[in-house]
């Protein structure tokens, strides 16, 4: 799976990157959105749960810096954008939505 993750891990920098600084976070959201829920849908079967936890902070982590780039390095920005506030903002989140298979009747 890893280069699952490297792959979504491009595409979220390739949305979040400086040439879409000009849109509103939502919008960016919005983008970001499906492409989280179609991966984590693929890959939510079996032992995800700790890629989904480091994909979930490597994107709030890029939101974060994206903020920031957006609208300048000014003291206190960072916690302005809680985890929160952009589930607030219908941010997908993947943790917590791996789901494991039924055990088999014996």
């Amino acid at each position: 799976m890893s280069e699952a993750i490297e792959h979504i891990r491009e595409r979220v920098h390739e949305l979040t990157d400086q040439r879409h600084s000009g849109q509103d976070v939502k919008q960016i959201i919005a983008t970001l959105n499906p492409v989280l829920r179609g991966w984590g849908n693929y890959f939510r079967t079996g032992n995800a749960d700790r890629e989904f936890h480091q994909l979930d902070s490597y994107v709030y982590t890029r939101l974060t810096h994206w903020m920031n780039r957006r609208g300048g390095r000014r003291t206190g920005r960072v916690e302005q954008w809680s985890h929160d506030r952009f589930v607030g903002m219908s941010f997908y989140r993947l943790r917590g939505t791996v789901k494991y298979a039924a055990k088999p009747y014996q």
